[in-house]
């Protein structure tokens, strides 16, 4: 299963346990079952401290347990192979099994540890899914940190008709104690903060409690790191609130165009700054959304950001930098069915459509390069782009239409998603050409058509928007406001590209530099605090 690197390499990290594990696997004689004999006998020849049993009965098969040896009663169950993109969370898990101290916040830690009450997860992940290793790596620690908290971590490619019969259409999915706990990605603070009720409390008071900042960034994506290193290393106090740390990068998969690297992985480059940011000593506020801005009155003041938590940050100088999200399509049954064959990222969900008929609404490169990719996987898939012709590049363009399984409509207006009420079963195709109606009938609907700004928190603050609702900046990243400044995808800047937003992001880090040196503070730091 494993090649001679990968062993070399989990070799080198299993050198790092404290106390001895063990590897317990319930199997059957499948395929996947003998996969999985494999994996764990490899595993565990490469340490003295891992021993593999054979003899489990649990009722997923092929499915093992990672445990302490010293203590049974805290372990974690992968049901399926944990490859792909969840090798790394089957490495973390034997290692924190092992004694070895997790690279998570103490706090975190202890919050695991105090909840009271019995948690038993079930999360599906598929392999080719960038978002499921947070979920899977939280839970993860949890199970290990807490004796009344149990995760089984199911690949869903394994144990398609379990999928089937939970009806899940998009993942990460989350089950807690039998009902639907959540969709979508989460990281450790935020499933604590939906068990804890305290947790938010807990953080907002820890927010608030710091110094005002001579440069806040609000925003984690390219242009807010880009920002943050640039402010810093002028010698300027500089912090960072992110709602998600990398941003759409999260969500991203292959990046091919950025200079001098010929390719990277969004979650990758995500980590890359966010080690950056760290060697910068900046100090960064993860999982906390900014709900309100209240200007300085007058130049070289201060500006307070209030976030959804309550907490209340100061700070001479502001970089706006919230990115975008995907846009809706805000047709009937798009809500409805969101997570239940509605789906907006392609390489999470995509696997859970094998075989079966798609549409993907976009014409632009997400779009094209989305029905590409899905159609290594399902059996068929519909193109539909509101336009007369398609917008992608013509490389990719030429791609699409060389795949058999393709039917590609333009001039084509989505006007309803249906269901039967659990999960999507088609969709309402108007030709704007003709006028004509039809029905296609398909189980799932990827949509792809571009980018709504995070600014809605900014109307009424007096910061200048512009129709579409991106922030309006000068040629030096300043709003209207002294002493705000804005980057990347949130403002007016033309092109929503990581390289632009990472540059547009250092151009207003060096506009705040400006503003601080030119205004001095209507108030002392320590004074303010």
């Amino acid at each position: 299963m494993l090649d001679a690197n990968m062993q070399n390499q989990l070799k080198q990290y299993l050198a790092n346990l404290r106390e001895p594990i063990e590897l317990v696997a319930s199997l059957d004689d499948s395929e996947k079952s003998k996969q999985t004999n494999e994996l764990l006998t490899e595993i565990a020849a490469l340490h003295d401290m891992v021993t593999a049993r054979f003899d489990g009965t649990h009722e997923r098969k092929p499915s093992f347990i990672i445990r302490r040896a010293s203590d049974a009663d805290k372990w974690v169950r992968f049901a399926g192979l944990p490859m792909g993109h969840e090798f790394t969370s089957l490495v973390l898990a034997l290692l924190w099994a092992g004694g070895h101290p997790p690279k998570v916040d103490a706090d975190l830690i202890e919050q695991v540890r105090a909840l009271e009450g019995d948690y038993e997860f079930e999360m599906y992940f598929s392999l080719s899914c960038h978002n499921c290793p947070d979920v899977v790596q939280a839970l993860t620690l949890m199970a290990l940190e807490n004796t009344h908290i149990t995760a089984t971590l199911i690949e869903g490619g394994t144990f398609q008709d379990e999928v089937e019969e939970r009806g899940v259409l998009a993942v990460p999915a989350t089950f807690l104690n039998g009902e639907s706990f959540y969709n979508g990605k989460m990281e450790l603070a935020e499933i604590l903060s939906k068990l804890d009720s305290g947790a938010d409390e807990k953080a907002a008071e820890k927010m608030s409690a710091k110094d005002p900042y001579e440069v806040l960034i609000v925003g984690g994506g390219p242009a807010g790191a880009a920002s943050g290193v640039y402010t810093a290393r002028k010698g300027f106090r500089t912090g960072i609130v992110a709602e998600r740390f990398g941003g759409q990068l999260q969500d991203t998969l292959g990046i091919e165009n950025l200079p001098g690297t010929s390719y990277t992985e969004g979650p990758k480059l995500a980590d890359d700054l966010k080690k950056q940011v760290g060697e910068n000593e900046i100090d960064l506020m993860d999982l906390a959304r900014a709900t309100q801005l209240k200007p300085a009155s007058e130049a070289g003041g201060m500006h307070e950001v209030t976030f959804a938590n309550g907490a209340v940050l100061k700070a001479r100088s502001l970089v706006l930098a919230t990115g975008a999200r995907w846009r809706n399509l805000g047709v009937p049954g798009e809500a409805e069915y969101r997570n239940k064959g509605v789906a907006y990222c392609p390489h999470c969900d995509g696997p859970l459509f094998k075989g079966k008929r798609i549409a993907v609404i976009g014409g632009g490169n997400s779009g094209v390069e989305a029905a590409i990719d899905l159609a290594k996987i399902v059996g068929h898939v519909t193109l539909i782009e509101f336009d007369s012709k398609l917008r992608a590049d013509e490389v990719l363009q030429r791609k699409l239409r060389s795949l058999p399984n393709v039917e590609i409509v333009v001039s084509g207006q989505t006007t309803e998603i249906t269901g039967d009420g659990s999960r999507v079963n088609g969709l309402v195709l108007k030709d704007r050409e003709s006028g004509d109606e039809r029905r296609i009938e398909l189980e799932g609907v990827f949509v792809q058509i571009g980018l709504v700004p995070n600014t809605e928190w900014l109307e009424d603050t007096g910061i200048e928007l512009s129709k579409f609702g991106e922030i309006v900046i000068d040629d030096h990243g300043a709003t209207n406001l002294p002493g705000i400044f804005a980057a990347g995808d949130a403002s007016t800047v033309p092109d929503k590209q990581i390289v632009v937003a990472m540059g547009e992001g250092a151009k207003a880090g060096l506009g705040a530099f400006d503003y601080l040196i030119r205004n001095e503070p209507v108030e002392d730091i320590a004074q303010a605090a």
